[in-house]
């Protein structure tokens, strides 16, 4: 089969249990690690890691949005209606972690917030480097095989938690080791306006599924 097409009938149950799966140990491993930055980086004052913690609390919500969207797959009315919300949900949790990040990291600018040294949070920023991108790429095999719009953007919800973890990983680590109390509010910044973009393409449901 072509994985570039929309899959067979005979093997969409098999690509759904894949995705649900998937999409099951995202939430599992999302809940833990949006706790651990949260906590940990209001302990530290760090805007990145919050930002990070937050964004992982909405690929929860994201995630939970394509299991619903999966669930659906049963018939091609259902399987659109559940496509066309989807996307909707998840369009707004990349617009929602835009505007938090954008105001959060320009208050710490303005208001020249030093975020603490947190080895916790270094190590929950890395831990997600590593994980997130299997994750997302799982779900993009299933999004495109399955011909899902929704899909994909749950994928790319993925990539951007990898993302921007690697941007607190690298606002923490120059903080740790220079003490540039700015890279942090700076790091969050730089994602905003590709995490903008998503969100606006989300909500006007517009988002193409890359290699449908």
């Amino acid at each position: 089969m072509n994985a570039s097409l929309p899959a067979a009938a005979a093997d969409r149950a098999a690509l759904v249990r894949r995705g649900q799966l998937v999409s099951r140990i995202t939430l599992l491993y999302n809940s833990g690690e949006g706790v651990a930055a949260i906590v940990t980086g209001m302990l530290a004052g760090s805007v990145a890691l919050v930002g990070f913690g937050i964004d992982s609390v909405i690929e929860v919500v994201s995630s939970g949005a394509a299991l619903w969207r999966l669930r659906s797959d049963v018939d091609e009315a259902r399987r659109e209606r559940a496509e066309r919300v989807s996307l909707r949900i998840i369009g707004g949790c990349f617009a929602a972690l835009a505007i938090y990040i954008a105001l959060d990291a320009a208050h710490a600018l303005v208001t020249h917030e030093a975020p603490a040294k947190t080895i916790a949070g270094i190590i929950v920023a890395a831990l997600s480097v590593v994980i997130m991108p299997m994750l997302a790429r799982a779900k993009r095999q299933v999004a495109t095989a399955l011909g899902s719009r929704a899909l994909q953007a749950d994928a790319t919800q993925t990539d951007l938690c990898m993302y921007l973890s690697a941007i607190a990983l690298g606002g923490l680590l120059l903080n740790a080791l220079f003490g540039w109390w700015w890279a942090d509010p700076v790091a969050g910044l730089v994602m905003t306006p590709i995490i903008a973009r998503e969100g606006l393409e989300g909500l006007r449901g517009e988002r193409a599924c890359k290699g449908c």
